[in-house]
């Protein structure tokens, strides 16, 4: 694969589009290296978007590898209207729709560990003020609805398109592009103080 897939699309070229199909009808009919060519393609950037929703890498293995199985389960009734990069995204956007849902409320956030600071950085208040800064993102964050932050998440992190978000979440893209503003809102709103 050669650079970056413009914004909104599926992170595959042309010719993997075609491959995929190529793997995806082959998978079909049983042939399970087939699928495993389509799992290795397509996990690693299923788990960083599992990781972003979830914010538990664990938590986001056993969501993918889930979504996987499920997807081996339903190939033979996969009737290809999306390509099975968007169709993966879907499954696996829905499972960690279903987790947030499921885990409502959240943790505490003084449960959750601190990341270390930058090694670069060694000042001690520059320490602080990062580890403050990031306590307030994951605490607006666990404030948005599983449906805001999915869509928030694949349109600011992912660089997704309104399109792609609203083919992979089963929503209208009016629907989409609502509910990233009232994310964006809301986070602006709760992060206040850092602007």
């Amino acid at each position: 694969m050669t650079g970056n897939p413009p914004p909104g699309e599926p992170p595959d070229v042309e010719g993997e589009r075609s491959d995929d199909t190529l793997m995806t009808e082959r998978a079909a009919e049983g042939d399970e290296d087939a699928f495993a060519v389509l799992v290795r393609r397509h996990a690693p950037a299923l788990l960083r978007l599992a990781t972003r929703l979830l914010g538990d890498r664990a938590e986001a293995e056993d969501a993918v590898q889930e979504a996987f199985v499920g997807a081996w389960r339903s190939l033979p009734e996969f009737q290809g209207r999306s390509s099975f990069g968007t169709w993966m995204y879907r499954i696996v956007t829905n499972r960690c729709l279903n987790i947030l849902r499921a885990r409502r409320p959240q943790a505490p956030l003084n449960e959750l560990p601190d990341l270390p600071a930058p090694a670069y950085t060694t000042a001690p208040d520059r320490i602080t003020e990062g580890r403050a800064a990031l306590h307030d993102v994951q605490e607006a964050l666990s404030t948005l609805s599983p449906e805001q932050r999915i869509c928030w998440t694949l349109r600011t992190l992912d660089g997704r398109s309104y399109a792609f978000i609203a083919k992979t979440v089963g929503i209208s893209e009016q629907a989409v592009r609502a509910r990233v503003f009232r994310a964006r809102r809301q986070l602006t709103h709760s992060l206040g103080a850092w602007q």
